[in-house]
């Protein structure tokens, strides 16, 4: 194996192109080594995320505890089950986390008015952490852009054990144009806080993942709330105004601002 790397010295200008790389992405990049394997302070911090993560997928959405009482009651949040009884069955059969109990479906039409312009949604997904950090910032601004553009919006709900493949149900259930899924992201070792929008217009049974769209690194290190809620509204209004969503619906680039990311 050519060593010829393991003598190059770093200077200034080396120093400065790492600091930069590191900027732009919280990976494990240029960590140096001791040997062949990590530095033990890497090490140790590698198996640090790797806990947070494992508890992440593991953690409950419970909705008295991921959100304070205030905002649980300024948006009526009332919390809808999938046929997914408990985390481990959600883990073991993901199917289950596609449809809802009959209790909850019978819940969702008591509370909820149909046809409305959007419908937004929140699940626990793989990380209940990401739903709690990241909900409280950005659901006050969808709503705020979905009401400066005069689109009605259907009652918020919490959905515990949920997959993504919900917004076909939710679709057939309460006819919205557009149902927006903010959904908790598989944790990975750089963050266990970072959270998806799922969007589909008029989603229904027939529906694959083909026909959604997807806003996603939603976390303070990633995508910043202000930025992702104006790319899931202007996601929106190109559905509204097209009739499709998924594969066939592209971002026009002036929804991708240069500083959306930090």
């Amino acid at each position: 194996m050519d060593d010829r790397f393991d003598r190059l010295v770093p200077n200034a200008d080396s120093a400065e192109i790492a600091r930069r790389i590191k900027m732009h992405t919280p990976a494990r990049l240029l960590v140096g080594r001791a040997g062949a394997a990590y530095r033990t302070e890497t090490q140790l911090q590698l198996r640090e995320d790797h806990a947070k993560a494992r508890d992440a997928v593991r953690a409950e959405l419970e909705l008295k505890t991921a959100f304070d009482a205030e905002f649980v009651e300024k948006w009526n949040l009332f919390e809808a089950n999938t046929r997914a009884s408990t985390k481990l069955e959600y883990l073991a059969r993901p199917a289950l986390g596609r449809e809802f109990s009959d209790k909850s479906r019978a819940e969702i039409l008591r509370r909820c008015l149909s046809g409305r312009n959007i419908q937004i949604v929140i699940g626990d997904g793989l990380s209940a952490l990401a739903i709690q950090m990241q909900v409280p910032h950005l659901l006050p601004l969808l709503f705020e852009g979905a009401r400066k553009s005069d689109w009605s919006i259907g009652q918020t709900f919490v959905i515990r054990h949920c997959r993504v493949g919900i917004l076909n149900e939710i679709g057939e259930l309460l006819k919205p144009q557009i149902v927006i899924l903010l959904i908790g992201e598989r944790p990975g070792l750089a963050s266990a806080e970072s959270m998806s929008a799922y969007m589909a217009y008029q989603p229904s049974r027939s529906h694959s993942d083909a026909n959604r769209n997807l806003v996603s690194n939603i976390h303070d290190r990633g995508l910043i709330a202000q930025s992702a809620a104006d790319r899931i509204l202007n996601l929106c209004a190109r559905m509204m105004r097209l009739g499709i969503s998924g594969c066939t619906l592209k971002e026009e680039p002036a929804m991708l601002p240069s500083d959306t990311i930090r």
